[in-house]
């Protein structure tokens, strides 16, 4: 049987804790996760997710890589994944994946997805965005990838950060056919008072 692989990449964006749920919402899934961190995005941990370790963290993935490893597995074509969601991503990975850059583990990995014709997907945040970040975001669509900024459903009355965060990684997990059981889907378990015009 093949094993069902996805690469999560955590860049230095704001936003690390939509990374954590990624891994969260795989674990009891029968997907092995391989994640790979930025150095950037170690700094951002320190300042946004004070109370879980990075060792915490990375307990929640299957393998786990140095971003300086560039002959590591998910580096190569020949290692078979379901493809790869950066989440967050930053401008600066985002500007090295358009430009096919793979200076580190995590745009190598990026770039690998891309010319195996993949999934990728790109959870940039930033705001607001000028026409470098446009271009960039274009480039990587043209290539196959997929942007997709974390936008909170406010029509499912969401009560917390936390039910946002787990929103936004569920429709992003959702791109690559896997199904989280918790997310609602409009029309299907979603009971919404809409009247008829």
């Amino acid at each position: 049987m093949t094993v069902k692989r996805l690469v999560i990449g955590i860049s230095g964006a704001t936003g690390f804790a939509y990374g954590i749920k990624a891994l969260e919402l795989l674990k009891p899934l029968d997907i092995e996760t391989h994640l790979v961190i930025s150095k950037a995005a170690q700094l951002t941990h320190s300042y946004e997710i004070p109370n879980m370790s990075l060792e915490q963290i990375k307990s929640l993935a299957d393998k786990v890589y140095s971003v300086n490893n560039v002959g590591a597995a998910i580096a190569s074509g020949s290692f078979k994944t379901m493809g790869m969601l950066v989440v967050p991503c930053s401008m600066r990975s985002l500007a090295a994946i358009a430009q096919s850059l793979s200076d580190n583990l995590l745009t190598r990995a990026a770039d690998v997805v891309l010319k195996e014709r993949r999934r990728l997907v790109l959870m940039i945040r930033e705001s607001p965005l000028h026409l470098g970040h446009i271009k960039n975001m274009e480039m990587v669509t043209l290539m196959g990838g997929v942007i997709f900024p974390p936008v909170p459903a406010l029509y499912q009355h969401i009560d917390n950060i936390d039910d946002m965060i787990t929103h936004s990684v569920a429709r992003a997990l959702d791109l690559f056919d896997i199904d989280i059981p918790s997310l609602p889907r409009w029309g299907e378990d979603m009971h919404l008072n809409v009247k008829p015009e």
